[in-house]
């Protein structure tokens, strides 16, 4: 399958003048392409959004969203290591031993990661810590995939600002929390392919009460990312659900020490009245020697 190099060297002589600028720009500055938006890179190339757009149709691609990720992905694998330890291993007779398997994770992790964290808008990254931290009610979505994602964040943020929900479906009363949302409360959406109805649907009725949304999904033009206020994209190649779930725990990792970095003393206290409770219910065994 031909990458968006390929596409655009093959068919560069008929594109018009404008899309030729924009098309080679693409091929010096991949890297910024990677992370610029169709307006951004509209400026950069000295053309416009509508350029953008146009060349993408004539690339092939659905729209720009879809020719930057694909600029995304290759990037990440040519800062890979150029053959597929995994695909080797089902196509010979090598052990795992023979296969540096732990080198291969590290590095693709880490490109992952990379990208993800990169690519963040500072100023709506800031904007997110400060509705965590502001909001008086926090409720968490996430089904399929996202499940444990979702459920690792409640969990994290009662512990460092509390009123924290995890919606759970169809074992929760959906009319009940609806009705108790309104403009002070914040709903964080992860959602991934296949995007789940049942979270488009709980973030759109709870828009309609008066909250925020925070989406963390794979395209800021997913059901999830057209509807939010803030949107964070996580950068790994397909199945993002098994590729990215590394560096989807990195970003909501990222936020949650925002906060307690933004609010040592709340923090503080927070942790305090959670271990005090966690004293008088006394759920865990004590550090003691075993005779």
């Amino acid at each position: 399958m031909d990458n968006f190099k390929d596409k655009i060297r093959k068919q560069f002589n008929e594109l018009t003048k404008k899309e030729k600028l924009v098309a080679k720009y693409i091929v010096d500055f991949p890297k910024e392409v990677a992370f610029q938006t169709a307006k951004q890179l509209g400026i950069a190339s000295n053309t416009s959004d509508t350029t953008v757009i146009r060349l993408s149709y004539s690339l092939g691609y659905s729209g720009y969203s879809e020719l930057q990720k694909e600029i995304q992905a290759t990037l990440l694998q040519e800062s890979s290591p150029t053959t597929d330890p995994i695909e080797d291993f089902r196509s010979t007779t090598k052990s795992l031993k023979d296969i540096n398997l732990i080198q291969y994770v590290i590095e693709h992790d880490s490109a992952y990661i990379r990208a993800t964290l990169e690519q963040l808008d500072y100023n709506q990254y800031k904007k997110a810590v400060d509705l965590l931290i502001a909001s008086e009610k926090r409720i968490v979505i996430g089904f399929r995939s996202s499940y444990g994602l979702a459920n690792w964040l409640t969990f994290s943020l009662n512990i460092v600002v509390g009123d924290t929900l995890l919606y759970r479906g169809e074992i929760e009363d959906a009319n009940y929390i609806l009705s108790q949302i309104d403009d002070k409360t914040l709903v964080v959406a992860i959602s991934f392919p296949r995007y789940t109805q049942e979270t488009f649907s709980f973030v759109k009725a709870a828009k309609k009460k008066g909250a925020m949304v925070l989406a963390i999904t794979d395209d800021k033009l997913s059901p999830i990312g057209q509807s939010a206020d803030i949107s964070f994209t996580v950068v790994a190649p397909a199945p993002i659900p098994l590729k990215g779930i590394t560096p989807t725990f990195a970003l909501l990792n990222l936020l949650v020490t925002s906060i307690a970095a933004s609010q040592e003393t709340k923090v503080q206290k927070r942790m305090e009245e959670y271990d005090q409770t966690s004293d008088e219910f006394f759920p865990f065994t004590k550090n003691t020697k075993w005779g």
